[in-house]
């Protein structure tokens, strides 16, 4: 027993010595470590899997589908003249007022939405302009001539006269929700056409003062002077709106900008193309949104919906029997919850054809029949 614990002994007392000699002279041979690619695969990334990776933080598939049907629009007006200039007894007086003053022009964005030459702008764009030069991506330009507009909406049809018109897909704006990506492109300051990125950032925005019929897309992708008019895309390139105005204390881009939802321009340029212009219901009332007060001051138990406050007289209401202090709570099979609701829901009738209102009273709700008439746009003889 003890010859085997001598050796057992001894032969630690030389492997010490060895790993002391080692340590001292060459420790590196301690140090090493087996091969990293020994023990872990290393994957050699590819060009497929590179240009997965950089597809999937890059849009240029959505601007170069939508860029090439996004043109840029420049408005001629002329001068407005003193309509005496010409008159001597004022020459006399006066002296002579004549003056080649230069003729007022704009600049704004369009977008192609048909082969047959069809452009959706907006209204603002093109308003009371003389002549409106359109310009491509691909470096042709023409003439556009008004085929209608819709100030209400603020949104007009143009139309050029060239072939091979690259066109732009039309997407379901219904179906975008908040925090989707989308591109705005247009010509900001009339430098170029320009692409921005950002999400939506807000749906249905109205009651902004900016037209009589809102249902705005807020998106904070920059919109600037010039991209009025111009596409708001998803990331597959679809139209999904029109840009139309910004929220600005400088006049630049704060972050908050909208847009009109495709599905209202398709409705508005389909009633320009067919019938030259929109077509909207009116029923002559003075419309309010319920509030506590108002159900506490006519006595309604009904919480939600628009009061009325006035009815024109032998307007379509009151000859349907609506009376201040009804609460409108459905048109035809749309619910009414406030004001824009209503005028839209209203706006969407058929002129000359009977519609079914649900109202609210104080005795309990009731189903009216109303014929509504052609709505006027404010600003014209009705």
């Amino acid at each position: 027993m003890k010859r085997y614990w001598l050796l057992f002994s001894q032969t630690i007392t030389v492997l010490l010595a060895a790993w002391f000699v080692v340590a001292t002279l060459k420790p590196q041979w301690l140090n090493r470590r087996p091969e990293l690619a020994s023990i872990v695969p290393v994957f050699d990334v590819g060009e497929t899997e590179r240009s997965a990776a950089v597809a999937a933080s890059s849009y240029s598939g959505a601007a170069k589908a939508a860029a090439p049907a996004v043109v840029s629009i420049s408005t001629s007006k002329a001068p407005a003249r003193n309509p005496h200039e010409q008159d001597p007894w004022f020459r006399f007086f006066f002296g002579d007022q004549q003056s080649n003053p230069q003729p007022q022009t704009g600049l704004g964005s369009g977008v192609i939405v048909s082969p047959e030459g069809y452009i959706l702008t907006n209204n603002h764009v093109v308003e009371e302009a003389d002549e409106i030069q359109v310009q491509l991506s691909d470096g042709r330009s023409a003439q556009a001539r008004t085929v209608g507009s819709d100030p209400e909406t603020d949104l007009a049809i143009l139309k050029i006269e060239l072939p091979d018109l690259p066109v732009i897909l039309l997407g379901q704006s219904e179906q975008l929700q908040v925090g989707d990506v989308v591109l705005a492109i247009g010509n900001p300051f009339g430098v170029g056409q320009t692409v921005t990125s950002g999400i939506v950032s807000a749906l249905e925005r109205s009651q902004l003062g900016i037209n009589t019929f809102e249902n705005f897309i807020q998106t904070d992708a920059a919109i600037n002077p010039g991209n009025s008019g111009g596409a708001l895309v998803d990331v597959n390139g679809h139209l999904m709106g029109i840009n139309t105005a910004i929220y600005s204390r400088s006049g630049g881009s704060m972050g908050i900008g909208f847009a009109i939802p495709t599905s209202t321009a398709r409705s508005v340029m389909e009633a320009i193309v067919r019938d030259g212009a929109v077509t909207r219901g009116w029923i002559g009332v003075e419309p309010q949104t319920l509030t506590p007060e108002l159900a506490a001051y006519f006595g309604l138990s009904q919480t939600e919906g628009v009061v009325i406050t006035g009815v024109l007289q032998d307007g379509p209401a009151a000859l349907a029997g609506i009376r201040p202090g009804d609460v409108v709570t459905r048109v035809g099979q749309v619910a009414v919850k406030d004001v824009p609701g209503l005028l839209s829901a209203v706006a969407a009738l058929p002129p000359g054809r009977p519609a079914e209102l649900e109202v609210e009273r104080r005795d309990g709700p009731q189903r009216l029949q109303i014929t509504p008439s052609r709505r006027t746009p404010p600003g014209r003889a009705r």
